[in-house]
């Protein structure tokens, strides 16, 4: 088995808008813009071996705001423009009560099951408390990157009282430091 990093995507690998406190993202692949320094992070990570994965939720799809063609455009940018060996996309809605929209770890254990991945020696890096208790329910490490947002509720709740990353970082780039850091197996 080898070790992973699953990487949410907006507010991690792409911007986030902020829009009256609360992050969007885009509905159209013309709006998808991939952070500074994304690209040399992941470089860094794959280098010491570590399969990437995006796992994000997107319930545009299911409330109509966003085309699969859109995302699927968005998508192949991203796997054009990263070292990425996978997405996973939830279109649920919170409503759906599904077991792959985050907070739950759905998309991480489907795959890591699916690329060999040893969860136990794994990450998951996200900007939004439901990305940190999908790893830690995944059995994976984390890494928070900091947004004025990332404590806030969502349409899963407010987070638990004893959760609490791993890690806390600004950004990709300290993130794959911190894994690189950290790496264990």
């Amino acid at each position: 088995m080898t070790w992973g990093v699953f990487l949410d995507r907006d507010g991690v690998l792409t911007e986030a808008p902020v829009i009256d406190g609360k992050a969007m993202a885009p509905t159209h692949r013309s709006e998808l813009r991939i952070v500074a320094g994304a690209r040399a992070a992941l470089d860094r990570l794959r280098e010491a071996g570590a399969v990437l994965i995006v796992v994000t939720n997107q319930p545009d799809i299911t409330r109509g705001g966003l085309r699969q063609d859109e995302l699927d455009a968005m998508h192949e940018r991203l796997a054009s423009e990263l070292p990425l060996d996978g997405i996973e996309v939830c279109p649920h809605s919170g409503a759906e009560l599904c077991e792959c929209r985050k907070p739950r770890p759905g998309m991480l254990i489907r795959a890591a099951a699916a690329h060999g991945i040893d969860r136990a020696s794994s990450w998951m890096v996200g900007d939004r408390w439901v990305d940190v208790l999908a790893g830690r329910e995944a059995g994976a490490r984390t890494v928070l990157v900091d947004r004025p947002y990332s404590w806030s509720a969502t349409s899963a709740g407010s987070p638990p009282d004893d959760l609490a990353a791993d890690h806390h970082v600004a950004d990709v780039g300290e993130a794959a430091d911190v894994i690189l850091a950290n790496r264990t197996g």
